[in-house]
């Protein structure tokens, strides 16, 4: 992974390959990096069709927007092998089993809008294929390049958010993010965590706190874990402790990534964000989003049609095999909450900075990017 900053070209390393593609087309599967055993075990697991894919995805073996989608672009592939036979080819058939795969694996997450835009641009490339009288065999061996360009068109948009955000970064001594939207949550050095390794790699020396986000601590758990791999000073923190940690002015910004984007700038998060974000605005504390075009919703006016997912109750109740709540009682689980867009400084994005978080300002910022 290459960086630009200040005319100076820099190699950034992510610190563990988290969705690979291995063997041909029509006989190939996907490993995926087992998210849920980290920090203690590194782990893969290989998904050799659409079901252990799905269930990849919901338990949160592979998690993040950006790394769902790449997942996806290539579960489509898995969905290619056994649609149709190359032997009797009924292109219609062949299209109608694509089509439900791409249901199915959207209905796994529904708030991470990646995960649907990958897996419709994948469905939408197979069709393009057949309406041209490409045969089948053919069709999946353009749907694995086209799953390998989701790939490494989320390495770049990593690298380009990194570009635009290490000025940031450079200009603190602390900063505060939530959840994981690093290498770990993409196929690249991350979004919230880009300017941080671009920075870090350009020399500038600084600290990160980490929410450890309850209830599944993939700050704890993932962030903290890689930010320490690349040798960045790492210090975990509980959630409830984040707004003790501005009043101190230990941090200078706060940023964290995002999961769907509306047009209006309002962005879906991991549960606890906009809380985060009202502190941060309570303390003169900037509050940043990073995200790549892909994460962007346009036709959802604002945050109030962003999806939220709910999520099993067991995961606070029963969270890693320890028992923390009365047996029965009932459970709120949310998985998201929305940030709205005025409470968001800027949205850094892979086409650019949105300086003044407005529909109009978003649309402007991704159509001329």
């Amino acid at each position: 992974m290459v960086c630009r900053m200040e005319n100076e070209t820099i190699s950034i390393k992510p610190p563990v390959m988290v969705v690979e593609w291995i063997g041909s087309a029509a006989e190939g599967f996907l490993r995926l990096l087992d998210q849920t055993l980290l920090p203690i075990e590194t782990q893969f697991l290989d998904c050799h069709d659409v079901q252990t894919l799905w269930d990849a995805i919901y338990r949160l073996v592979v998690r993040g927007a950006p790394a769902i989608g790449v997942a996806a672009g290539y579960g489509m592939v898995l969905a290619a092998q056994s649609a149709g036979t190359d032997e009797s080819d009924d292109a219609e058939d062949f299209l109608a089993q694509l089509g439900s795969a791409r249901e199915y694996l959207c209905s796994s997450r529904p708030t991470a809008v990646n995960l649907a835009w990958a897996a419709g641009r994948m469905a939408q490339h197979a069709k393009t294929a057949v309406d041209a009288g490409t045969e089948v065999s053919a069709v999946r061996e353009r749907l694995l390049a086209e799953a390998r360009e989701i790939h490494a068109e989320d390495e770049r948009m990593c690298a380009r958010i990194g570009q635009y955000a290490a000025g940031l970064v450079q200009g603190c001594s602390g900063v505060l993010t939530h959840c994981n939207a690093g290498a770990l949550a993409t196929a690249g050095i991350g979004t919230a965590t880009a300017g941080m390794y671009a920075a870090h790699a350009g020399g500038h020396r600084f600290r990160v706190y980490c929410d450890e986000t309850r209830p599944l601590l993939q700050g704890s758990r993932l962030t903290a874990w890689e930010l320490m791999q690349a040798g960045i000073d790492t210090v975990v923190i509980a959630d409830n402790m984040a707004a003790q940690v501005l009043r101190e002015k230990r941090v200078q910004m706060v940023i964290t990534g995002a999961d769907r984007i509306a047009a209006n700038g309002d962005a879906a998060n991991k549960i606890v964000t906009y809380g985060l974000a009202i502190a941060a605005k309570h303390h003169g504390v900037p509050f940043y989003v990073a995200a790549p075009y892909s994460t962007f919703d346009l036709e959802l006016a604002s945050g109030d049609e962003i999806p939220i997912e709910q999520r099993d109750g067991q995961e606070i109740a029963n969270g890693f095999g320890r028992t923390t709540a009365p047996s029965g009682v009932e459970i709120y689980n949310p998985a998201f909450d929305v940030t709205p867009a005025e409470l968001i400084t800027a949205i850094i994005t892979d086409r650019g900075i949105i300086e003044s978080v407005t529909e109009e300002q978003v649309r402007k910022v991704l159509i001329s990017g």
